[in-house]
């Protein structure tokens, strides 16, 4: 046959042969199994993700009967970034009545625990608002953004700036305080809207600030499972790997920096948390199936140990998808279709 018709990390639409392609599959793989100390992709498996890319059509699907549950992180402000400008709860009624969207996520556009914690009575009566004109389970979300807590938006001294200095002890004193302050900030705004109606809780981009953000989140999710024991949290990740930037900090007696997806899921099952949502970044360098076999390997390996519900992260970067505010179908598709059939999935 001719070549095949694929796009790199960033977009950019290119023809790869069917040797090529098979190369890309098996690099991507590999690179996963030996950062992730994982097993790589079997020949079987490589060979469908081939299939998945030989075929010619635009958009592909998995077969009726596999299907698989869909959760959001900001969508409702996702429906205005493409230029639909709608209330939040009008954006709401468009996922779940037009769009058919399985569950959603109630979100304020300044999407992170700490500033969402001194308005929350005001975003309390817009969730029972939309409870009472919608179906489907409704989550609120935020990030933890761990970063806040530093100078100058913070009120604690800047890591950053501290360990250039060699002063390595003073900003592992920093990450700590900080930690301790978004935990409270984490339970005091989830619980309120969790008193409000909620479905449940979203901790989105967890990680994104390294080991201190993952370990608030977590100590987060212990409370409010010691509070609420029927609440549901989704713990999504920023990455695939924990970044060391306290590089010291355990949990459960885990070391947590250096952690990959199948490590991650342990701290999150051990915390209370009720879906995990793994998270693989792409590389914008390579072509879209060696970032998706490279995603296919750490999910699977991440699936084959979770004991609870698995939603991997996909979209705008992450997932195997390429790096767009508007990512295009074909990856996408190709993407979900993929990762759902070789990885046995709860959710994207």
């Amino acid at each position: 046959m001719g070549n095949i018709l694929t796009r790199y990390g960033d977009g950019t639409i290119f023809e790869l042969s069917e040797e090529e392609l098979m190369e890309d599959l098996q690099r991507g793989s590999q690179d996963a199994a030996e950062r992730g100390q994982i097993d790589p992709l079997t020949q079987s498996e490589l060979e469908h993700l081939k299939d998945i890319f030989k075929c010619p059509f635009r958009f592909l699907s998995v077969e009726p009967g596999n299907e698989v549950i869909l959760t959001y992180d900001a969508g409702t402000l996702k429906i205005r970034r493409v230029g639909v400008n709608v209330d939040r709860i009008q954006a709401l009624q468009i996922y779940e009545k037009i769009m058919g969207a399985d569950t959603m996520e109630l979100n304020h556009v300044d999407y992170s625990y700490k500033p969402v914690k001194p308005i929350i009575t005001m975003e309390q009566p817009i969730l029972e608002q939309a409870l009472l004109v919608t179906h489907i389970p409704l989550f609120y979300g935020a990030q933890p953004n761990l970063g806040l807590y530093s100078q100058p938006d913070g009120p604690f001294p800047n890591p950053g700036e501290l360990m250039p200095m060699g002063k390595i002890k003073e900003a592992q004193q920093s990450y700590e305080a900080s930690v301790a302050h978004l935990v409270t900030d984490i339970v005091s705004a989830a619980s309120a809207m969790y008193q409000s109606g909620a479905d449940g809780i979203n901790l989105d981009t967890t990680g994104a600030a390294g080991d201190a953000d993952f370990l608030a989140a977590l100590l987060a999710t212990e409370k409010l499972k010691t509070k609420y024991p029927d609440m549901c949290i989704q713990m999504g990740m920023a990455g695939e790997f924990v970044l060391g930037m306290h590089s010291e900090l355990t949990y459960k007696g885990e070391r947590l920096a250096g952690m990959y997806p199948h490590q991650q899921v342990k701290m999150a099952e051990a915390a209370g948390a009720t879906i995990f949502g793994p998270v693989i970044n792409t590389n914008t360098n390579e072509s879209a199936p060696w970032n998706l076999a490279r995603t296919v390997t750490y999910t699977k390996a991440c699936g084959e140990v979770a004991q609870i519900p698995i939603h991997a992260n996909m979209g705008m970067g992450v997932g195997g998808v390429t790096v767009n505010d508007h990512p295009p179908m074909d990856i996408v598709s190709r993407s979900s279709k993929a990762i759902v059939e070789i990885c046995r999935l709860d959710g994207l």
